[in-house]
């Protein structure tokens, strides 16, 4: 399996830092491979494999910052169990799919998806009534989100979150909390499918993951102390970032998936 052999421990230790920030960010509105995939791609790994290491090192964020949620008592734990369960399986389906397909042509689809979560969430300030079938709206978030998030992902932290606004009348802290054993779990079933077609690169995203480990635990932490509002700024800012990324990302195709010469990935040497 190729590995990032010449990477040396500074190149190592900022992908630990941007770790760090990601999972701090993904705890508490979603967004953190906005800076931890353009990381990943930087450290000379193909498409493919930048994604698959990306899930790997991002399990470790949303599933502490999952647990501390957890323990806090601020996750459902009946209804957190079905919804990992439910976002895993989508999730490993719409991996699955994103092996044999380009994603290039979702791009125009997911700019517009989040310019409209960015006003959505902009204007809604106040909590009103739930639609009448919650579980079910919690069904389908798990289900669509999480095949979105295998798929392609971006923004999926944020759709969840206003998802958890407008059909399940939740403040905008209270939806990421609950959003976070989703997120978990479609994280948790990209990731298995990525492991067992060879497309992660295991130094890479364990480094990551003592970052992400460390960035979890605070994000959580600061979740539960600041507030809704704060919830809801960031998220919006959180949407205009990634939409800037995305865009880019569709206007120059190439530059989005080329590594960089320096730290290239050379292939394992042959056995003698």
């Amino acid at each position: 399996m190729p590995f990032p052999s010449d990477l040396p421990p500074l190149a190592l230790l900022i992908l630990a830092a941007v770790a760090m920030i990601g999972g701090c960010m993904d705890a508490i509105a979603g967004g953190g491979g906005l800076i931890t995939m353009p990381a990943v791609l930087m450290a000379g790994l193909p498409p493919h494999m930048a994604l698959g290491t990306n899930k790997g090192q991002a399990i470790f964020g949303s599933g502490m910052s999952s647990l501390t949620l957890w323990r806090a008592g601020r996750i459902d734990k009946r209804r957190g169990i079905w919804r990992f369960a439910l976002a895993a399986s989508a999730s490993a389906l719409g991996t699955l799919a994103v092996l044999q397909v380009s994603t290039q042509a979702l791009k125009p689809v997911v700019l517009a998806l989040l310019l409209a979560a960015a006003a959505l969430m902009f204007v809604r300030k106040r909590v009103h009534s739930a639609c009448a079938r919650p579980d079910l709206a919690r069904v389908l978030l798990a289900l669509s989100l999480g095949f979105y998030d295998g798929f392609f992902g971006p923004g999926v932290g944020i759709l969840h979150i206003l998802g958890g606004m407008w059909l399940l009348g939740q403040m905008a802290d209270q939806a990421s909390a609950e959003a976070k054993i989703a997120n978990f779990g479609s994280n948790m079933g990209a990731f298995v499918v990525f492991a067992l077609a060879g497309k992660v690169v295991w130094p890479v995203a364990a480094v990551m993951a003592a970052g992400q480990f460390a960035g979890g635990w605070i994000g959580a932490h600061a979740l539960m102390r600041i507030g809704p509002e704060w919830v809801r700024r960031v998220g919006v800012a959180v949407c205009f970032g990634l939409v800037a990324k995305v865009g880019w990302d569709w206007f120059h195709p190439a530059q989005a998936a080329q590594p960089v010469p320096e730290v290239a990935v050379q292939p394992s040497a042959a056995p003698r």
